[in-house]
């Protein structure tokens, strides 16, 4: 009987593991028309028209990530030479093409930046290596292969930051604490802890959350990911001379507003140049277009403060709640 439950739980493990990990949901991401050049689109019912920031002057660039043998796919808006420059990354299910990651990284070009917004690995057009998402361990990687890439194209390297949303917010963490490759990082809706996140998923999926514990061995058997070994939460404590924002929706549904918190105090008690603001009534990803004004100011302001200068300045907390 005892083994019986244990099969039936590493199975019921399996399965979860299985549904919340694979990637190979984003086709409709990879078809979409939203680009550079054409970002009016309908996102949760609601048309968003952000033309105005549209832009024609977009390259199709590949590069090497840090992991052997994958490929990253991009696109690379150039501003004028020796101009600060940002990577910038999607979340889970999603590529460059997603409003999420494109609209700031639009922002940010009209800004005068350069941007280099890219898809990571098993997501959009960049190299399929196993179809599943590695909590952001693997998809570093592909960020600093980005960074390395900017490098190579003249981009002091004082004057590199990185943008993630979402899942890519966390590869994004993850990497800057990895390499302390960034002078500044905007993260908008990370998670924090990753056990944590993993039971509330589960919750929201409407599993039972005591399977949990098991994702991070089966992510271990099934992939060869060994996802406890990092998490945004350890990322910002183990980071030194990077400025970090975080941005989050205060209604945020699928990852709730305490991440974002959790990572701010984790950020103070390290000593990190940290500000954080919270958006009110926003859900998940969704500040940009609730409050795209704001959201503009404040981000072209933060990496304005601590890329032209190629030197980090003392931060201000920002809340609304």
């Amino acid at each position: 009987m005892f083994g019986l439950a244990v099969s039936g739980y590493l199975a019921a493990g399996y399965f979860l593991y299985d549904e919340v990990s694979r990637t190979d949901t984003d086709v409709a991401c990879r078809t979409s028309d939203v680009t550079p050049d054409h970002l009016v689109f309908q996102k949760d019912g609601t048309k968003s028209d952000f033309s105005r920031l549209e832009r024609a002057d977009y390259q199709d660039v590949r590069f090497p990530s840090r992991t052997r043998g994958i490929e990253i796919a991009a696109w690379y808006m150039p501003a004028a030479p020796n101009a600060p420059a940002v990577v910038v990354t999607h979340g889970l299910h999603a590529c460059r093409h997603d409003p999420a990651a494109l609209v700031p990284a639009a922002m940010l070009r009209a800004d005068g930046f350069s941007v280099l917004a890219i898809d990571l690995r098993d997501h959009g057009d960049s190299t399929r290596e196993d179809g599943r998402y590695a909590g952001g361990i693997e998809e570093r990687a592909d960020v600093l292969g980005a960074r390395d890439w900017l490098v190579a194209q003249g981009v002091p390297v004082d004057r590199i930051g990185s943008f993630g949303t979402s899942m890519g917010a966390g590869a994004t963490l993850i990497a800057a604490a990895v390499g302390h490759d960034f002078a500044a990082v905007w993260e908008d809706s990370s998670y924090a802890d990753t056990q944590t996140r993993i039971s509330e998923q589960l919750a929201q999926l409407g599993y039972p959350t005591l399977l949990a514990p098991i994702a991070p061995l089966m992510a271990s058997l099934v992939a060869g990911d060994d996802i406890s070994s990092w998490s945004p939460l350890t990322a910002i404590r183990a980071m030194s001379g990077t400025a970090l924002y975080i941005a989050h929706g205060a209604n945020d549904q699928a990852t709730f507003v305490h991440h974002a918190d959790d990572l701010y105090a984790a950020a103070e008690a390290a000593g990190l140049d940290v500000e954080m603001w919270v958006a009110p009534h926003a859900g998940h990803t969704a500040a940009y277009r609730m409050l795209p004004d704001e959201y503009e100011r404040r981000l072209d302001g933060f990496f304005e403060r601590h890329l032209w200068s190629g030197t980090l300045s003392s931060g201000t907390l920002f809340t609304s709640h």
